[in-house]
This record gives structure tokens, sequence and C-alpha cells, in this order.
């Protein structure tokens, strides 16, 4: 993860944290194109490591409004277990979208928005039918999943 942080101030980010082993990045930076922002940092992994990976960046107000707009009731660390949330690279097409609601999935629930799906999964992650691979083939979209604990931490060292 150092070089990691490293290869990302050589592109001009500052305050570079990482959080864990996942590449969970928190940064600050004047960029104002979040696409662009997310082409060169993929860019610049590629030029150092060698490989692609499809980087998704999202403002900590975004994050804020997803956490505050879980629509799943969270009573203790139990619940919070059980949530997840897909955030979403694109906008899905309405007509995905619209399939996409219309589908069930046994102990799981989910919730839809344009930036974030919402998962409850009553029998934890993974076990779970309804994962990032089955939301992004779906939606036809790229995602990236992430568990309540660290998507409050990204805000939290965000902050």
């Amino acid at each position: 993860m150092a070089d990691l942080r490293e290869v990302l101030r050589n592109i001009g980010l500052a305050h570079v944290h990482t959080y864990i082993q996942s590449g969970n990045v928190v940064f600050t930076s004047r960029a104002t194109d979040k696409t662009g922002l997310e082409k060169r940092m993929e860019t610049a992994i590629f030029e150092v490591f060698g490989f692609e990976v499809p980087v998704l960046v999202k403002l900590r107000e975004e994050l804020i409004a997803i956490l505050e707009n879980n629509p799943f009731a969270m009573e203790g660390e139990g619940a919070r277990g059980q949530v997840y949330f897909v955030l979403l690279k694109d906008r899905p097409d309405t007509e995905s979208r619209k399939a996409f609601d219309s589908e069930t999935y046994d102990n799981e629930a989910f919730y839809c928005t344009p930036n974030c799906v919402y998962l409850n999964c009553g029998r934890g992650y993974g076990k779970a039918r309804l994962n990032n691979n089955l939301v992004e083939r779906k939606l036809k979209v790229g995602a990236t999943t992430r568990n309540y604990k660290t998507l409050s931490r990204l805000v939290e060292m965000s902050g």
C-alpha cells in the first residue's frame, strides 16, 4: 500500500492515506473532473504495477449521503454486518434498473439508487447470491462493494 500511496502522490494527489489492504484510498485533489481523475489513477497504476485496476472516485459528501440514506434499519453490530453498499461507477440505464428492481433473492433485500445499491444480506455477504458481479452484470455498470464498517471508516478518514 505504501507503493500505491507514492504512485498517487506522484500524479498530484495530496494527503494520500490507504485503509486496510483493499485498495481503499482517501486523498485530496484540486481536480474537479472525477472521470478524468479515475483515468489518471488507472493509467498510473498500470504504468507502475503492470495491471489494470478499475478506479472509482467518490466525494466525501457522496459517501456521507449514501450512509445517511441507508434504507435498512441498523440496530447493533449484527445488523451492520448484514448491510453492504455497492457503489456504482455510472448511473445505470432506465431499462436495466427497472429489470433489476423487479428481481427477488431469498434472504436478501436490496434498494437501488442511481449511485448505490444497498444490500441487506440475511445470511452474510459471503453466501449472498446478490453480489458485486451480479449487480455489475444486471445494471451494466462498474461497481465496487464495501461493508458498513469500511464505508464509515473512509468517511472518518476523509474528515
